[in-house]
């Protein structure tokens, strides 16, 4: 008799995205409001993705290198890993010479968009107690995909009403 497999608890992400590449209002446009999530070019964010991000984890869809960063929508894993084809495209900001065909570096995942929400910026979430430790908060810390504890994540849900 084999034992069956017990789901594990669902996990929390946020995921930084130009709003000039892909806005939370681009992702919900998009056919089922799922976007190919590429581009991710650190070793850390792309393990993330391939060995802890599973289809149904919430993520904080968070806008960055623009005039008001911050958490700007909510939205939900939809896809395992696949490889990201623009590191093989010449033309996109992305390529990169050095991944073979073969034994491609980089992936991509699959996010839908579940809706927009206010602007929640860095400011206020340095103001919650709860989100003190918070990965996008610490000082350096520049990863395009960090975890986000529940903890976390409650606070945030709750500052969103």
């Amino acid at each position: 008799m084999t034992a069956s497999a017990t789901p594990r608890p669902a996990r929390y992400w946020l995921m930084k995205s130009e709003p000039e590449e892909c806005s939370i209002d681009d992702a919900l446009a998009a056919p089922n409001a799922t976007v190919p999530w590429t581009g991710v070019r650190n070793y850390q964010a792309r393990n993330f993705m391939r060995d802890d991000m599973q289809v149904g984890d919430g993520v904080l869809f968070y806008h960055s290198s623009c005039p008001e960063p911050g958490i700007a929508g909510l939205a939900r894993v939809a896809s395992g890993t696949r490889t990201d084809p623009t590191q093989f495209a010449p033309a996109s900001p992305y390529y990169d010479p050095k991944s073979p065909a073969d034994k491609p570096r980089w992936l991509l995942l699959d996010v839908q968009a579940q809706r927009k929400t206010r602007v929640v910026g860095l400011a206020e979430l340095r103001e919650h107690p709860d989100l003190a430790q918070m990965r996008v908060l610490q000082r350096g810390n520049r990863l395009s995909i960090t975890p986000v504890e529940p903890v976390e994540w409650a606070a945030i849900m709750e500052m969103l009403g």
